[in-house]
């Protein structure tokens, strides 16, 4: 049975004019969108006619940096019609061949970003290897760009220079972007002479409360666009942060050397209030150290001897050295002179109290000649008075009679200041 030669092919070997084997992919550049399932066509004619030659062909997809062993991506062979294909495109890639009519096209389904890559066709032919063993193509994987976003770099104060930045996250091809603005009152205006638009980065340079306003920026490329809107308020220049710092360093070192102060002070004061009371305190020490009071308000010595001086008023001041009196000031003298009144003004009326009851005992002392009048008005027998007058005549005399050593002294003495027994029947 004899084999038909494609017209394809023959046209081949006579534009060829050698030969030899001629392998061809048609366009140099596909373009197709993400998620496509697409064909990547291949042609290869041979030096003679093909009748049970073995056959190889491979496809590659070669990308910068990349391993030639690792762009492989599938290998046929004829001789059995077997395909073999690498993990990384497993159950994603196959290969259409029919060498008869030299096709041997590379199916490709859901495409990424990942297959922007260059893509080789190769065969082999033993036998047939002078000439074109391969072509290229490059595979563009069109990805709409995504949102942009909008960001203003640096401060926005009068005088400074700021960027205006917009970026897509994706888009294939890279996206172009462009800039419009917008015054306050959403008029469009022309951009300041000096203002530089490059890689999506709007420079603004010298701004001033004019550059205030509205802000569009454009995503754009083959598939379709996206913009992004900002709102630039230029404000009057603030304080910049070491100003600030500064200032802020400067009270807190105002606040803490104010503290410092008022500690200092408080402990002076209270170290002086502390001197005053511990020198009053030694004052009175010295004052009522030497001195006690006996039971009838005498004032005595240590050593037993009475105190006359209590009853002089000079005698309770204490002198007061010259030194002392330079060292305390004329507030502390009051002080301390109106305590000294108020002490003595205790002492007289103490002694008034006591001259009170001295003056009550007197009165005590008259009493009984009053009451011996009442006992004249009184009607008594003459004989039971007399045998009482002289059971106790007798009483008195036996016990003063008696020797001091045989005394009873369980009773209780005459007082000295006892009056003396009156006579009740003179």
């Amino acid at each position: 049975m004899e084999r038909r030669i494609s017209p394809w092919i023959l046209l081949s070997l006579v534009l060829s004019g050698v030969d030899a084997i001629n392998v061809n992919i048609p366009q140099k550049l596909y373009e197709f969108a993400r998620g496509d399932n697409i064909t990547l066509p291949c042609k290869f004619v041979p030096k003679a006619p093909l009748t049970s030659q073995f056959v190889v062909i491979s496809w590659y997809g070669d990308a910068p940096g990349m391993d030639p062993d690792e762009t492989l991506i599938l290998t046929y062979y004829s001789s059995g019609d077997q395909t073999d294909i690498k993990p990384l495109y497993e159950g994603r890639v196959s290969v259409d061949v029919n060498i008869a009519t030299g096709k041997a096209d590379l199916k490709l389904s859901s495409i990424q970003l990942d297959d922007n890559k260059e893509f080789r066709c190769q065969v082999q032919i033993p036998k047939d290897d002078v000439g074109k063993l391969a072509a290229t193509t490059t595979l563009v994987v069109l990805v709409a760009p995504s949102t942009p976003m909008c960001a203003i770099k640096g401060n926005a104060e009068y005088g400074e220079n700021i960027n205006l930045t917009c970026l897509s996250a994706e888009g294939s091809p890279p996206p172009i972007y462009t800039w419009k603005s917008l015054d306050v009152l959403n008029n469009p205006r022309q951009p300041d002479p000096r203002t530089t638009d490059k890689g999506g980065i709007l420079s603004l340079y010298n701004i001033s409360k004019e550059t205030s306003g509205y802000y569009t920026c454009t995503s754009t490329n083959k598939i379709r666009s996206a913009s992004c809107n900002i709102t630039l308020s230029v404000l009057p220049p603030s304080m910049k942060i070491g100003s600030t710092g500064a200032i802020i360093a400067g009270v807190a070192a105002l606040l803490i050397v104010v503290i410092i102060v008022i500690c200092c002070c408080y402990c002076r004061r209270r170290k002086k209030k502390f001197e005053e009371e511990e020198l009053a305190m030694g004052d009175r020490k010295e004052e009522y150290t030497d001195k006690k009071p006996d039971k009838n308000g005498v004032t005595r010595i240590d050593d037993g001897q009475e105190d006359d001086r209590v009853h002089d008023d000079s005698s309770m001041r204490r002198p007061v050295s010259s030194d002392r009196r330079e060292e305390r000031s004329e507030r502390d003298y009051d002080d301390r002179r109106s305590d000294y009144d108020d002490r003595r003004s205790d002492y007289d009326d103490r002694r008034s109290d006591y001259d009170d009851r001295r003056s009550d005992y007197d009165d005590r002392r008259e009493r009984p000649g009053d009451r011996n009048e009442r006992y004249d008005d009184r009607r008594y027998d003459d004989r039971r008075y007399d045998d009482r007058k002289d059971r106790r005549v007798d009483h008195d005399d036996d016990r003063y009679d008696e020797p001091y050593d045989k005394r009873d002294f369980d009773r209780p003495a005459v007082p000295a200041n006892k009056p003396p027994k009156k006579d009740y029947r003179d």
